[in-house]
């Protein structure tokens, strides 16, 4: 537990520090080392060969942003030339693609996301994420009785509308305050983020339940790894970015 706490509080100085700055190449910077370690804990999730394809593929992937006003374009890009390899070389196995979608795409939409919404929407999608986290564990221990899913026999029911509660009217507060966006739609907003930040964590749980292990790494002392601590932001930003743009 020390450990843990001792880690915490070094990653929240670091995710501060980095919003205090508010500098987008220090943005780039700090999202595109969490993505490089992501992908290396992606290969072990998917049962794919640690090859340095990966991360030479990763990283242009990750350059082309500074070059692209569209996050999501370089990927498909990628995506139709990996369709056509696979029609080339049927043999190829397509489990190869995996760590381009998760947890290429939500680390990508991460990035535009602050590129064109700002270090506010940022924050405010963190806040949600880790109240409706914290608050499922503390709700979930507290009064909770009724089992969740199979994949995450820890979580309850109880616990996932607790965490949901709070994420969503924490949400709600603060967007008031720092978004430019109507109140209704900062509740709802709110809302689906938090859903979205449940099934995010409950995602990796089944991935790290197909591979049988525990944590996705050992980044983090006390945490595990990358996407141990980024899980819930995985799906509810990809979420976020599809209703802003619609």
């Amino acid at each position: 537990m020390q450990e843990r706490i001792i880690t915490g509080v070094f990653l929240v100085l670091v995710v501060l520090g980095v919003g205090y700055f508010d500098n987008y190449y220090l943005m780039w910077l700090f999202l595109g080392g969490l993505y490089l370690v992501a992908i290396f804990e992606s290969l072990k999730l998917y049962k794919l060969p640690k090859s340095m394809n990966y991360y030479t593929i990763a990283l242009v992937l990750w350059i082309s942003l500074l070059y692209s006003q569209n996050s999501l374009s370089p990927l498909l890009i990628l995506g139709s030339a990996f369709l056509g390899l696979v029609a080339y070389r049927p043999e190829l196995n397509q489990k190869l693609f995996l760590p381009f979608i998760y947890p290429t795409i939500p680390f990508l939409i991460l990035f535009d996301l602050y590129q064109n919404f700002g270090i506010h929407l940022l924050a405010w999608l963190i806040l949600i994420v880790a109240l409706t986290d914290t608050m499922a564990y503390f709700v979930g221990r507290s009064i909770g009785k009724r089992k969740f899913s199979p994949t995450s026999p820890k979580k309850t029911i109880e616990g996932v509308l607790g965490g949901i509660l709070f994420g969503t009217l924490g949400g709600y507060f603060l967007g008031n305050y720092i978004l430019d966006f109507e109140s209704n739609h900062i509740l709802l907003l709110s809302f689906v983020i938090s859903i979205f930040s449940i099934f995010g964590d409950l995602f990796e749980s089944y991935l790290k339940r197909q591979a049988n292990i525990k944590d996705s790494g050992t980044f983090l002392p006390g945490h595990g790894g990358i996407l141990d601590r980024v899980d819930g932001y995985m799906l509810s930003s990809v979420v976020l970015f599809a209703i802003l743009n619609w």
